[in-house]
């Protein structure tokens, strides 16, 4: 088959490697040049893909079987609706479809319509006003949203962006004053993240592994908001704090949205990504995602069995997958992020990398591209956006983390990378801290009300590739 991959990233380097490593033909289309995506390729077109009608014309002229969508920003331009007109199928929803994702407040008015049980308390703010009697309302924690899409930098936390409700209140008006689409205000629920991927179409909707994703720019969680440092995936598809009903419960939260979605006349074919907190209640929906999650499917698609993945897609993009296709190896990984010195508020661009591919892949670790240039052979030049991911794999998570390690003794230069991400120490705070939430006695932060309580603490998630175990 012959498939368009839009976009420029490492998630688009790895939809596009996994895809040759089927068997598929790719040609790209997306803003700049991929040190990675664009020797796979058999044809490049350098081009705005939010800007549809020369996308559709380059998909056109090269006979493209169908299109891989990877970034949000096209999916809300309606690219995936200028395609499918121009009878291409799209592995993406339509521009009403991404509204799951460009409008925090459809996506939570959408589950309260149709009784999801998934959502904090929350409440939509157009005026500013209007802040400081909403903020009011809240007697616990909150945290304060960008309606719109923000590349995942634009939240602010109650006790660690900003610390009181009059600050909170301060920088809601000075987003609404910004324009934009209004700010969402919600309760701040405690817990541990976790991320769920799932392939939408009309035979059904079928889950990836479980990941935990690394949002904060500096080590132990601290520092701004990024569209994400590394990520993990456990061998057995699960997560250390995460069991089976946990998974099973926050998958039905995915089947019931595509299920309101096409209640309300809008069918989905694509990725949805759920973003999850687990908490003492269990799982409480922290965003939508209607594309492949970066770093995600860093961990996601490397796993994926060898030949199929582009039939795979295809399924998805013209309505019905073959779930004999669903393949993915019992192996955990580990991501991490090199980007440039600051990222996160002033990155500087720019900054010289030195990085020996061929030793780095002699231990078994992938590096997928992003905002990097070549200056010459084994040397970059960083932009101001993550630079590129290093992903080993292993048969436990820390070992997958120790891998990247080693990979990172042969990357030299000006750059910053999370080394806690997936250690044995980090991985254990992390399932203690779920443990927690379910002490007896212990009184955990306040939750939403509409969120039932779990049949059982997490600990039936213990594995082989467990912290707790290792």
């Amino acid at each position: 088959m012959r498939v368009l991959v839009v976009g420029s990233g490492a998630r688009e380097h790895a939809i596009a490697a996994t895809l040759v490593r089927s068997g598929a033909n790719i040609v790209s289309a997306g803003p700049r040049a991929n040190l990675g995506i664009d020797p796979l390729a058999k044809a490049t077109l350098r081009a705005d893909p939010t800007v549809p009608a020369p996308v559709v014309a380059f998909g056109k002229a090269q006979h493209v079987d169908y299109a891989v969508i990877g970034p949000e920003a096209p999916l809300a331009a309606g690219l995936g609706d200028a395609l499918r007109a121009a009878d291409i199928p799209v592995v993406g929803p339509s521009k009403a479809g991404a509204r799951i994702e460009t409008s925090k407040q459809f996506c939570r008015e959408l589950l309260a319509k149709y009784g999801i049980p998934a959502s904090p308390k929350f409440v939509a703010v157009h005026n500013a006003d209007e802040v400081d009697a909403r903020v009011a309302e809240f007697h616990n924690p909150f945290v304060v949203k960008p309606i719109g899409l923000t590349g995942g930098k634009g939240v602010w936390v109650q006790g660690v962006d900003f610390p009181t409700p009059s600050d909170g209140a301060a920088y809601a008006k000075k987003l609404l004053s910004g324009g934009g689409d209004g700010v969402l205000l919600e309760e701040r629920v405690e817990g541990e993240e976790f991320s769920l991927m799932a392939f939408v179409t009309d035979s059904g909707i079928y889950p990836m592994p479980l990941v935990h994703d690394y949002k904060r720019a500096l080590e132990h969680d601290l520092g701004a908001n990024t569209g994400g440092m590394g990520s993990f995936s456990q061998r057995d598809h699960l997560l250390p704090f995460v069991a089976p009903s946990m998974q099973e419960r926050a998958f039905d939260v995915l089947r019931r949205t595509v299920e309101a979605l096409r209640q309300d006349g809008i069918p989905y074919r694509g990725i949805l990504y759920g973003g999850f907190q687990l908490t003492a209640a269990g799982p409480v929906l922290i965003e939508f995602n209607a594309r492949f999650g970066d770093p995600e499917s860093l961990n996601v698609l490397p796993l994926y069995e060898e030949g199929d993945f582009d039939r795979l897609l295809y399924g998805v993009a013209t309505g019905r997958v073959d779930p004999n296709l669903l393949t993915f190896r019992q192996r955990a990984t580990a991501v991490k992020y090199i980007v440039p010195p600051g990222y996160g508020t002033t990155p500087k661009v720019g900054a010289e990398v030195t990085l020996d591919l061929q030793n780095v892949g002699d231990d078994g670790v992938h590096v997928f591209f992003g905002d990097v240039d070549s200056k010459l052979p084994g040397k970059y030049i960083l932009g101001s956006s993550r630079g590129f991911a290093l992903v080993g794999e292993a048969s436990a998570i820390h070992e997958a983390s120790t891998r990247v390690e080693h990979a990172l003794s042969f990357v030299t230069g000006e750059f910053y990378v999370r080394h806690d991400i997936a250690t044995k120490d980090d991985l254990a705070m992390r399932t203690e801290h779920v443990r927690g939430l379910f002490v007896p006695g212990a009184k955990p932060s306040p939750l939403p009300l509409s969120v039932a309580a779990p049949e059982a603490p997490p600990s039936s998630a213990a594995g082989p590739d467990q912290v707790l175990s290792t």
